[in-house]
């Protein structure tokens, strides 16, 4: 059974644990509702596209 041979310091295990962060999302204005969506997704408020209307309908969420 493996077994450490000596205790790892807290600093090389948090510099192993480095790249764990977690990171904001990018979120952009809609140009059509304002509402706030991540780039090149579709709006899911108003439901466009690339200035095109993906989902017809769509109701808005109060």
């Amino acid at each position: 059974m493996a077994v450490p041979k000596k205790k790892v310091s807290k600093s090389r295990r948090d510099m192993r644990r480095s790249h764990h962060a977690l990171t904001s999302l990018n979120l952009v204005a809609c140009p059509n509702c304002g509402e706030m969506r991540l780039p090149h997704h579709m709006c899911g408020h108003c439901g466009v596209y690339n200035n095109r209307q993906i989902l017809r309908d769509r109701r808005q969420i109060t």
